[in-house]
């Protein structure tokens, strides 16, 4: 059977299954178990290699690679979400703080970085989505 390597970490995974297991219970921890079923219920044929490949490669080796912290990985997704214009996702991935533990100090000084390297009317984005997730948040506690 072959091995497959996460690069960098030095875990070895039996197969694809168990890359995307560990996928999946990554997946779920940050981003909760609710966000995961609603995915999961509306997979379909078409999309599902598209699901999979995400659940293997981003939570599977990305996520679950220890080099780095959750708390890091959440500020540097929301980061590169904001610098690249991704918008879409922000509102999710500031949800997953919550169980990642970037704190809304540490968000703000992520999107402070995006202001300067690449443009303030991004971050100004981001902070708006931002802004508006965590009083979603708060009103649900």
């Amino acid at each position: 059977m072959i091995k497959l390597s996460s690069i960098g970490t030095g875990q070895e995974h039996d197969t694809l299954e168990d890359l995307f297991d560990q996928g999946m219970q990554k997946r779920r921890s940050v981003l909760g178990d609710a966000h995961v079923d609603r995915a999961e219920a509306s997979k379909t044929p078409f999309d599902a290699p598209f699901q999979n490949l995400i659940t293997e490669a981003a939570w599977g080796r990305v996520w679950s690679n220890d080099a780095i912290s959750l708390r890091e990985r959440s500020m540097l997704t929301l980061a590169l979400l904001a610098a690249t214009g991704n918008f879409e996702e922000i509102p999710m991935h500031i949800r997953a703080t919550a169980n990642t533990g970037a704190s809304e100090e540490d968000v703000i000084q992520a999107f402070l970085h995006v202001a300067i390297y690449a443009g303030v009317p991004k971050a100004n984005h981001a902070i708006k989505l931002a802004k508006a997730t965590y009083a979603e948040m708060e009103e649900t506690r």
